[in-house]
């Protein structure tokens, strides 16, 4: 097997300046980084990812806070910061990050801070201050997506102006009793996201002169089962029925139109639904939704986590725009057709 020295001896240059062209660190002209490419790549020399960590202090390999794995939102995030950190030339490790707070010690005092990892990303997870300056004290650059951390930058979506947006368009098409799909207790938890787009959906009422029916709000966890239940017996109410409905994201506002469907309801011409997200299945269902893009949140946030690791401008909190995506789900109630 090749090893440095007989790549340098291929190229004409130093181990040294082949350890500079190979790890990207350093300055190498470019006649020289062509000569080591070329040369170790004649040889099927391989970069030793432990010997390069042992003489850098690196190991390239980027630690990834998130809450859930299983949801469509977190594994698109993921898809964005994996694929862009390959890119790269650095490999991701995935730690799934609850409320225990014997697993949360756990992880910061035992797979962090031994060194596995160069750097973190927080997807949608508060770390608390001493979770933070533990990360801090080590010299390991921090990066969040989701929400505010104190003295993190982070990436962040406009989640009222997300709900808001997405109860206005319902109200500019003329509906008046628009109800609501939002978090319960138990996914109400990291940043506050589900209230957060319930206070959205409420102001985009309020400015419009409409006044809330909490009796229209129903509260589900983010994914279709549940939202399937809880907008049957919204719907199945015919006293208090809504001619809209706003779900705080695409999977539970796939389940209101699926709940609609099995009570002989038509979308949208007896019921509009908007959701939030831009799911790969929105499209298929003609689902109207706002575009919150998380798969470009991952490699923006790898980007800013980047920037840190190599000395460059210090990242600040940067927030996505989100747009509405209008398709078929939604239209003008009969009352004012």
């Amino acid at each position: 097997m090749a090893g440095i020295k007989d790549v340098a001896q291929a190229a004409g240059v130093s181990v040294a300046t082949v350890s500079r062209a190979l790890s990207g660190r350093g300055s190498v002209s470019t006649a020289a980084q062509e000569a080591v490419q070329r040369a170790a790549t004649e040889l099927g020399y391989v970069v030793s990812s432990s010997a390069s960590g042992l003489a850098s202090g690196r190991t390239r390999n980027i630690g990834v806070l998130v809450p859930v794995i299983n949801h469509w939102f977190y594994a698109s995030v993921l898809e964005g910061i994996s694929s862009r950190l390959m890119d790269e030339g650095y490999d991701t490790t995935l730690y799934q990050l609850t409320k225990d707070r014997i697993q949360r010690e756990k992880i910061f005092s035992d797979f962090l801070l031994r060194q596995r990892v160069d750097a973190v990303i927080a997807v949608n997870v508060e770390l608390d201050a001493e979770e933070v300056q533990s990360l801090h004290a080590l010299d390991k650059p921090l990066v969040g997506v989701g929400g505010p951390l104190p003295g993190v930058p982070t990436l962040h979506v406009d989640d009222e102006g997300i709900s808001a947006l997405a109860t206005q368009h319902l109200i500019s098409l003329g509906h008046r009793r628009i109800g609501f799909i939002g978090g319960n207790e138990e996914t109400d938890v990291d940043f506050r996201v589900p209230t957060h787009r319930r206070t959205g959906y409420e102001q985009a009422l309020h400015k419009a002169g409409i006044q809330i029916d909490d009796n229209l709000c129903v509260g589900a966890d983010f994914t279709m089962p549940q939202a399937y239940a809880a907008a049957k017996q919204l719907l199945g109410n015919p006293a208090g029925r809504p001619t809209a409905l706003m779900a705080a994201s695409d999977e539970m506002a796939i389940g209101a139109i699926l709940a609609a469907r099995d009570l002989g309801m038509q979308v949208p011409r007896d019921l509009s639904v908007i959701g939030v997200d831009n799911h790969d299945l929105s499209e298929m269902f003609g689902l109207t939704t706002i575009e919150q893009r998380p798969h470009e949140q991952g490699e923006l946030a790898v980007a800013m986590l980047l920037r840190a690791i190599r000395g460059e401008e210090p990242a600040h909190a940067h927030k996505v725009d989100h747009r509405l995506v209008v398709r078929s789900s939604t239209t003008r109630p009969l009352d004012a057709a």
